[in-house]
């Protein structure tokens, strides 16, 4: 049952394929495209020097990996103490604190 289905399904879409035409869009015609050579040499010369270079994120070995881990973490974890002892000494949170306390009195 399924395939006299799917003979007929196929059979339609062969038939839809005939009656519409390929060329249904029909675009401006264009002039030639010429290619600059200057243009070429110059983007070859700028990307001639990302040929020759190796990648920058290669390890060494597991060691050196984890070491760049820890010194990248190290540099974190001071960026935040630093940011949290700025934040705990700010002295206008302390001054608002004590006009809030002489309020309350």
């Amino acid at each position: 049952m399924a395939r006299s289905g799917s003979l007929v399904l196929s059979l339609l879409a062969f038939a839809a394929l005939l009656v519409v035409p390929f060329n249904c869009f029909v675009g401006a015609p264009r002039a030639p495209m010429e290619i600059d050579a200057r243009a070429a040499a110059a983007v070859a010369m700028g990307l001639a020097p990302l040929a020759l270079e190796q990648p920058a994120s290669a390890y060494d070995s597991v060691v050196a990996m984890l070491q760049s881990w820890l010194v990248g973490g190290t540099v974190l974890t001071v960026i935040f103490a630093a940011a949290i002892i700025a934040a705990a000494a700010n002295p206008l949170t302390k001054r608002r604190q004590e006009v809030q306390n002489m309020m309350k009195k």
